[in-house]
């Protein structure tokens, strides 16, 4: 069994390798490409880390220039962005922009 992780960007390094494992490198054939789906997840694994919420995160992924340069994120997204792609990505109920602790560790291979 794991330790537990106390570093936010080692938390959103791992959430980003297992988006791209784990999902296409984009949500649909329409959407803009601005984003790939591993870039939305890891920062939505790094606010239930964090335990802020979309407007939250968008703030500290804007002055924390270490996080964008790690995700690859050349412009910070919106936090409607953010809240689109919770409800887009596997775990995600009723529309409720946020995914369930439960389904975040295990797909990272953590127990809650």
């Amino acid at each position: 069994m794991r330790g537990m992780i106390k570093s936010a960007v080692r938390v959103a390094r791992e959430a980003l390798t297992a988006g791209r494992r784990t999902s296409p490198p984009y949500g649909g054939r329409t959407l803009r490409h601005d984003y790939a789906q591993a870039q939305l997840f890891a920062p939505l694994v790094l606010r239930q880390f964090l335990r802020t919420d979309c407007r939250g995160l968008v703030t500290v992924v804007a002055e924390w220039q270490e996080s964008r340069k790690m995700l690859g994120l050349r412009k910070v997204p919106h936090h409607s962005t953010l809240a689109y792609a919770a409800r887009r990505l596997p775990g995600a109920e009723r529309g409720e922009p946020s995914i369930p602790k439960w389904s975040l560790w295990s797909g990272l291979g953590w127990s809650a």
